[in-house]
């Protein structure tokens, strides 16, 4: 029997999947996080939901992983103190960086810039140069590469970045600059940018790379750590973690290129939701992914989720390919204030988190969260955790009294405020990845997950306008079974930089090939079977004098058969998606891009027992929630005990052993034949 796990580590909880490949028969658990030392959380987690399968850790045969760690780095500003060695006359590359201010117009007249990951005076240069052809124009001189090496050693840095001019064409210098660094300064990660982004654009091949060593100490001590401990409890098994396109990669590959996994987090419960849509027969999709902390939102259309080529956490955008996610402070956890200057009621993004979490956990919070305001209003009625977590709802009420009083209105009305404010949050994020670029959001399915989404799902599927709003089978598990379905993905990127009119068929597909043996070899050298590697392509397109390019999808096939004015229509088609015109001037064919993946796990969903549409069997009681203004009549069931065709009229609701979810007055859910709930509008 081959056991698979998946575990993600969200700021409040940590989720974890386990299942038996052969039978797809699985097990689900959820234990608080421990922030201090994830792995605690994780090895408790570990050990009860081996004995919750009757196994022992050393019978998990993938060991499979999504992360905050290196996001939470960038986040908190706790990256490594990073030494950057450029190529002479380049010192200030990081400073002068791209000149963007954020906002409008005189939008933010006073904007503090971001302090560079690395900084001046551990920044130094070196002799020699390759051309933008990539020969050696002027040698470099090891003497000379010495002595500032030594000098950044004695700055006491803690990670090393090299990145000279055109090393994306010729890594040599790069090269020897890492070797005689790792005799000077042993201890220290070394990246070198032709490797972690042999891209063209030194500002973003610099920042790229910089941000990867910044990350490297910590993730690494992280993942060494973990490694360490499962290894202790007996799990000898594969560990793997996931990255931010929605790949997988070895833990030691991780270690060299963490910078591939700064949206690892959020990318799990993106993947798992195409997993769900797969298994009900849903192609388009938006996701609202709503953890402790934070809301993380994605477009999925026709099973594929939308990918961009930068990664975005707080301020710093770094060349890494990465699902299209958008992140906001609004989640179970976030704390409701009136500040005395406007006196309006606000919502996040602080968050009282897992330690000390909402006033209804009982674990010593004090301030008022949506939670809180969940209880409040009867949403949350029961236990949490399969009633191993008692809410306190006294102490709720106490905490959301102190908000309605502060605006002088009833208990009710404050905490409906508070829920409605968060579910506008929610409905900005997710205007961000629809509207905005280009798709009909009524086009798309709403589906609600992470702890706290199938609460929200409902709510938020009014403002959009998407139906039917779904909360899918075990929806509090989600990004962990999104870890546990995943496969190995590696690419490999190079700059092409021609004009489509001068680029030959011929040329282009010998470099794509030369691509496609690189990456699978990587694969293959991790352990995956010649025949399951599968190979995509990816062309990035501009037109000739824009800064910013367009990804492009490809096969060879297609290449072959229908070649680059193909290419250069698809382009435009895309262009006047996104940005409603197109240009008369010349395409640009700017990147290639080669990416290997392991075989999908083709996990069948368990259908559901057949019923006769009505849901009585599964009602546990009757139930008052206040909703429109009034005190409603509405009804608690147990999914568990929920059949295919069920039809539940709102307002109603729903509790599982790791989720809650909410179905509004005027609405109606169905429970389709793998036990996701569709509600629509009555």
């Amino acid at each position: 029997m081959t056991y698979r796990l998946g575990v993600d580590v969200g700021g409040t909880f940590t989720d974890l999947l386990l299942f038996e490949a052969e039978s797809g028969s699985f097990w689900r658990h959820k234990t608080p996080s421990t922030p201090h030392d994830s792995s605690v959380g994780i090895l408790s987690g570990v050990e009860a939901i081996c004995a919750q399968a009757g196994i022992v850790p050393a019978d998990v045969e993938i060991f499979l992983h999504g992360t905050t760690v290196a996001t939470n780095a960038v986040l908190e500003g706790k990256g490594a103190r990073v030494g950057l060695i450029v190529t002479q006359g380049y010192r200030q590359i990081m400073q002068i960086a791209r000149s963007f201010v954020p906002g409008g117009l005189a939008g933010w007249i006073v904007w503090p810039k971001p302090e560079p990951l690395a900084k001046l005076e551990d920044t130094f240069e070196i002799k020699g140069r390759m051309t933008a052809q990539g020969r050696e124009l002027r040698p470099i001189d090891d003497d000379d590469i010495r002595a500032q090496l030594e000098k950044l050693k004695a700055q006491g840095v803690e990670a090393l970045t090299v990145s000279l001019m055109n090393a994306y064409l010729n890594g040599a210098h790069e090269k020897r600059v890492g070797e005689l660094a790792a005799e000077i300064m042993p201890d220290v990660p070394i990246s070198l940018s032709h490797i972690v982004l042999p891209e063209m654009q030194e500002y973003e091949r610099t920042l790229t790379t910089v941000a990867n060593a910044a990350v490297r100490p910590i993730v690494g001590r992280y993942v060494r750590n973990l490694r360490d401990k499962l290894r202790g409890a007996g799990m000898a098994g594969k560990l793997s973690l996931l990255r931010s396109d929605g790949g997988l990669m070895t833990s030691e590959k991780s270690e060299e290129h963490p910078v591939s996994l700064l949206m690892s987090g959020p990318a799990g419960g993106v993947t798992g939701a195409i997993w769900v849509g797969k298994n009900a027969g849903m192609k388009n999709i938006l996701t609202l992914d709503v953890g402790g902390t934070s809301t993380d939102v994605a477009l999925i259309e026709n099973l594929e989720a939308r990918r961009v080529r930068t990664t975005e956490v707080g301020h710093l955008s770094v060349r890494a390919s990465a699902l299209d996610v958008k992140t906001v402070g609004a989640g179970g956890g976030s704390i409701a204030y009136v500040p005395a200057l406007t006196g309006a009621l606000r919502v996040g993004p602080q968050s009282a988190g897992a330690v000390p979490g909402p006033v209804a956990y009982g674990k010593g919070g004090t301030l008022p969260t949506v939670t809180d305001a969940n209880v409040v209003l009867g949403y949350l009625p029961e236990a949490l955790l399969g009633g191993t977590f008692k809410l306190d709802r006294e102490g709720a009420t106490k905490a959301v009294q102190t908000i309605a009083d502060a605006l002088g209105i009833d208990l009710y009305a404050a905490a409906r405020g508070i829920i409605d404010i968060v579910n506008e949050n929610m409905f900005g994020a997710l205007r961000m990845i629809s509207v905005q670029q280009g798709y009909d959001p009524r086009d798309f399915a709403l589906m609600g997950f992470g702890g706290a989404g199938p609460l929200h799902v409902n709510a938020v599927a009014r403002l959009m306008g998407s139906w039917p709003a779904v909360s899918p089978v075990s929806p509090g598990v989600l990004c962990a079974l999104g870890d546990a379905t995943t496969r190995m993905r590696t690419e490999s990127a190079r700059s092409f930089s021609k004009l489509a009119p001068q680029t030959t068929l011929d040329e282009l597909k010998t470099a794509l090939a030369e691509m496609a043996a690189q990456t699978r070899a990587e694969l293959e050298a991790e352990g995956i079977a010649p025949d399951d590697v599968t190979i995509l392509f990816e062309i990035d397109v501009r037109y000739s004098g824009q800064a910013f390019e367009v990804p492009m999808e490809v096969t060879l096939d297609e290449l072959a058969e229908k070649g680059i004015d193909w290419l250069t229509g698809r382009f435009d088609d895309e262009h006047r998606r996104l940005f409603t015109f197109n240009m008369d001037s010349a395409h640009e064919i700017v990147n290639l891009r080669a990416v290997a993946m392991g075989q999908a796990l083709d996990l069948p969903a368990a259908q559901l027992p057949k019923g006769n549409g009505d849901p009585s069997e599964a009602k546990l009681r009757d139930h008052e929630l206040w909703m429109n203004g009034a005190m409603q009549k509405a009804v608690i069931y147990d999914r568990a005990k929920l059949k295919q065709g069920d039809i539940i009229p709102g307002p109603a609701i729903v509790i599982e052993m790791d989720s809650t979810t909410l179905i509004e007055l005027g609405c109606t859910a169905m429970v389709d034949a793998v036990g996701n709930i569709l509600i629509n509008l009555a």
